[in-house]
């Protein structure tokens, strides 16, 4: 066997491995989304569920269970976790894995790297009131919190995540079967999910700062393509995708993920070369043409010059 036939064998093994999805879970309502006075008195880190939150995570793990059984048998599938250690994202998980028996969880871990954004220890409602509104005027990202953290902070903590959730996949450390489609979900916090998607596709600070958060138990679902490259086009709506912030050139590329070879660059991605290099010309043939035009006119100037 050659080693292009090996190569190429190794790379189909390593598709079967990746998950059919990565399923990114905001938590249910809290008593911090219902009050934030309860920031004044209990750790971030300690606020539960409402009642109502805990109904909402029952009901995503109903819906979930919907959209991952659809159209396959239930020993078709399996799911891993990973979820933060937050008091209120693992309530959610737990009333989420009602929905499921033990057969369909093949593991689940802990991971603080996909904690909440830290805004300081106990909050003061005054103070935060102003606090967040110079963030608001700095800008989303880039703002860190007194005591706490800024989005740019917990992106480079998903950053180091990401290193580790590709080794789990590659090494498959997940127990995945090819034979069963597996589900990655991963029960996090509003702007740790946006984070997570914008490191994934490589969207810039400017399209983050447009991007809507998530309401509590909504999902954003990354499906994996024919050609081994995520999109959130294949389940979810252009519509849906508007509302969430997403600009047309961040859809049309979602779109262009669906069949995409993993690998692959995607030549309208406008938010990179062009966004610097837009002055550039395409070919070398017009590079030429240019500096053939200007000599000609730099003659043309100078024997104007030499005639008068």
């Amino acid at each position: 066997m050659s080693e292009h036939q090996n190569n190429n064998g190794d790379k189909r093994q390593r598709l079967h491995l990746l998950p059919k999805r990565i399923i990114l879970i905001r938590h249910g309502e809290s008593q911090g989304n219902l009050n934030t006075a309860a920031y004044t008195t209990t750790p971030d880190h300690k606020i539960p569920l409402t009642e109502l939150g805990i109904t909402q995570a029952r009901d995503c793990g109903s819906h979930l269970k919907s959209l991952i059984s659809a159209n396959i048998t239930s020993s078709d599938y399996r799911l891993y976790f990973y979820v933060s250690p937050y008091e209120r994202t693992r309530s959610t998980l737990r009333e989420i894995g009602r929905s499921f028996s033990k057969k369909h969880i093949i593991g689940v871990r802990e991971e603080c790297r996909v904690r909440e954004q830290d805004f300081g220890n106990f909050q003061v409602s005054e103070r935060m009131k102003v606090i967040k509104e110079t963030r608001a005027k700095f800008g989303r990202f880039y703002y860190r919190f007194p005591e706490g953290e800024s989005a740019a902070d917990v992106f480079d903590r998903v950053s180091g995540f990401f290193e580790s959730l590709w080794r789990d996949i590659e090494l498959n450390r997940l127990k995945s079967d090819p034979s069963q489609e597996l589900n990655l979900v991963i029960v996090s916090h509003g702007l740790t999910s946006r984070v997570f998607l914008m490191k994934w596709f490589k969207w810039t600070v400017e399209q983050f700062e447009l991007l809507n958060n998530l309401g509590n138990c909504g999902f954003r679902i990354m499906e994996l393509g024919d050609g081994g490259e995520y999109s959130l086009a294949i389940h979810h709506t252009e519509e849906e995708m508007l509302e969430w912030g997403l600009s047309p050139a961040m859809i049309a590329d979602q779109k262009w993920r669906i069949h995409a070879k993993k690998g692959d660059w995607n030549e309208n991605c406008s938010w990179y070369y062009d966004e610097f290099f837009d002055h550039l010309t395409d070919s070398e043939e017009e590079e030429e043409k240019r500096k053939h035009d200007t000599e000609c006119y730099n003659a043309d100037s100078t024997f104007e010059s030499l005639s008068s």
